[in-house]
């Protein structure tokens, strides 16, 4: 089962933008304890290696949300599938986001976490696609401003939930051609 992509964004990028953001993050954190919250699932990679590059006591917790369903849009509906098990009050936490698209499931975890009153909050996102934003989000830092197109690879999945292997980012091709078998 092969796909057609365009490469918008190679490992090499990704793995050297992360490195600069882990060394900016150990200097916002020095001296302090951070709780890393990765959006599950698409988040995952992105998160580990940006985890690796930081040098300061990290606490990991894994916090679930959908608004995709098996769709390539979002539905526009918010669905938490997991919750973090640790408190978070007094704590500084780090949202890792994949990719923010319409910006309503970012936004509506940002109002959750705020209301566990941390001590401080931000955003780390890896792909923006300011294009489809509905809802402003607050975002510290983004790594990479993408066009509307699906992307897949480097932890974000396609259809089916395949994908997530590749180590580029890359733009599934919209197929035009009639590939029915008879």
């Amino acid at each position: 089962m092969g796909i057609r992509y365009d490469v918008l964004v190679r490992s090499s990028e990704i793995s050297e933008k992360v490195r600069e953001l882990g060394k900016e993050l150990t200097e916002v954190y020095s001296g302090k304890e951070v709780v890393v919250i990765p959006l599950l699932r698409g988040a995952f990679m992105f998160a580990a290696d940006l985890i690796r590059s930081m040098d300061v006591p990290v606490r990991v917790e894994f916090l679930g949300a959908a608004s995709y369903g098996e769709e390539t849009k979002s539905s526009g509906e918010v669905r938490l599938t997991l919750d973090t098990s640790f408190p978070l009050h007094d704590k500084h936490v780090l949202i890792v986001e994949d990719i923010v698209d319409t910006g309503l499931t970012l936004a509506y975890i940002q109002k959750l976490l705020l209301s566990r009153n941390p001590e401080s909050i931000r955003t780390v996102v890896l792909l923006d696609k300011p294009s489809r934003r509905i809802v402003e989000a607050d975002l510290y830092r983004t790594l990479f401003t993408i066009p509307d197109k699906f992307v897949v690879g480097y932890g974000l999945d396609g259809p089916g939930g395949f994908w997530r292997n590749l180590p580029d980012i890359v733009a599934l091709r919209e197929e035009t051609e009639n590939t029915q078998s008879g």
